[in-house]
């Protein structure tokens, strides 16, 4: 590793866990991010990720359609074991949406399936703890959009369990997918990502006193280069980063190439802010299908598995759901596709550990001019 780069990379610490380069892949559902991508990032030093969201529409449809949650904890539980074979020694963590209706029992399965970190953001997780099975040493990160949800979060963890985040992802306002903001906030000076970091890094310290030990922060949405991650990490004392959009345009991303291509087909005017079913603004390249509920089109269809806690699916113009697995296997006319703010700069697809050369090398010369100019 030392000899990889012009410089060598701070490790990402998160207890017992040392990833060598300091990146989390997003966790991209529906599909985007299984045992594939997850395994090809962790094969490269850093935390790979897969997502839970409808997992268990891989695990066949008959199945699914038939016990959706037994299908997810299976799903979730082989892409577990899959990614650990593909990466052995590597950090292979799972993406779990609070506001999936089996939330908790994918927390346990996870866990159970020797995950060795879960994220969960779209929400609040306050109990998290309490589904960690006695024996696990899978680690618990929630992903926050502010400092005041963060310290909710460490506060209710130490009161009722004595327990404290082993990380806080906070997620920016230019993040792809749900976002954890009012549309009218999305573009305020407080919610961005270089004003939150710092308050959240200073929320956890005096849950750091009362643990003994340190809550690496780490932001996420709309980093993109190198130099945002040097940036990041030596300007604002972050602990690593968290980056999705780049890892969509990788041969490992476990999407259907017409979903990849869109990413490298998109301009910055593409990007559009939606008004998802599950009730908050989304960010997702505009396509024919985002045009058509634009104009008022309604997509019908019946609610098989009311997979969202908020989703309001009898109001709702099309599922969500349906949407997503749709784009995932590359049919775009029948989906979409969601995507941070850069998505616009992605203009090929690399292998993942391409791509994390890439980064590592720009973190250098930034490192590098950094250590020059001082």
């Amino acid at each position: 590793m030392e000899d990889r780069y012009p410089c060598k990379p701070p490790a990402l610490k998160i207890g017992d866990l040392t990833a060598r380069v300091p990146i989390v892949q997003g966790g991209m559902g529906v599909g985007i991010s299984l045992a594939g991508l997850a395994s090809a990032v962790a094969r490269a030093g850093g935390i790979g990720v897969i997502s839970a969201a409808l997992v268990g529409i891989f695990e066949g449809e008959s199945f699914f359609f038939r016990n959706p949650r037994e299908a997810n904890i299976q799903g979730v539980k082989r892409q577990i074991a899959l990614a650990k074979e593909k990466a052995p020694g590597g950090i292979i963590g799972v993406n779990i949406m609070v506001a999936l209706t089996d939330f908790e029992p994918l927390c346990r399965a996870a866990c159970e399936a020797g995950a060795d970190i879960l994220f969960c953001g779209a929400g609040l997780p306050l109990n998290l703890p309490e589904l960690r099975p006695e024996g696990s040493r899978t680690k618990l990160a929630p992903i926050v959009s502010s400092a005041r949800a963060a310290q909710l979060v460490a506060k209710r963890w130490w009161s009722k369990y004595g327990y404290v985040p082993d990380a806080v992802v906070v997620e920016g306002p230019k993040a792809g997918g749900h976002l954890g903001f009012a549309p009218e906030k999305l573009e305020a000076e407080e919610s961005r990502l270089e004003v939150l970091v710092p308050q959240v890094i200073e929320a956890m310290k005096p849950f750091e006193d009362k643990a003994g030990r340190a809550i690496p922060v780490i932001p996420a949405g709309g980093i993109y280069t190198g130099r945002d991650i040097y940036y990041f990490i030596n300007k604002l004392g972050a602990a690593g980063v968290q980056m999705a959009t780049r890892f969509v345009a990788t041969h490992e991303c476990d999407a259907a190439p017409a979903f990849k291509e869109a990413f490298v087909r998109a301009t910055k005017e593409d990007l559009t802010i939606i008004k998802s079913p599950v009730g908050l603004p989304g960010r997702a390249i505009r396509g024919s299908f985002i045009q058509a509920v634009e104009a008022g089109k309604k997509k019908p269809y019946k609610c098989i598995y009311h997979c969202l806690k908020t989703c309001d699916y009898r109001k709702s113009p099309y599922c969500i759901a349906a949407a997503l697995i749709n784009a995932q296997r590359g049919n775009l006319e029948a989906g979409f596709v969601f995507a941070g703010a850069n998505a616009w700069r992605v203009d090929r697809i690399v292998s993942v550990q391409e791509l994390i050369d890439e980064l590592m090398e720009e973190y250098c010369e930034a490192l590098i001019e950094d250590q020059g100019a001082a």
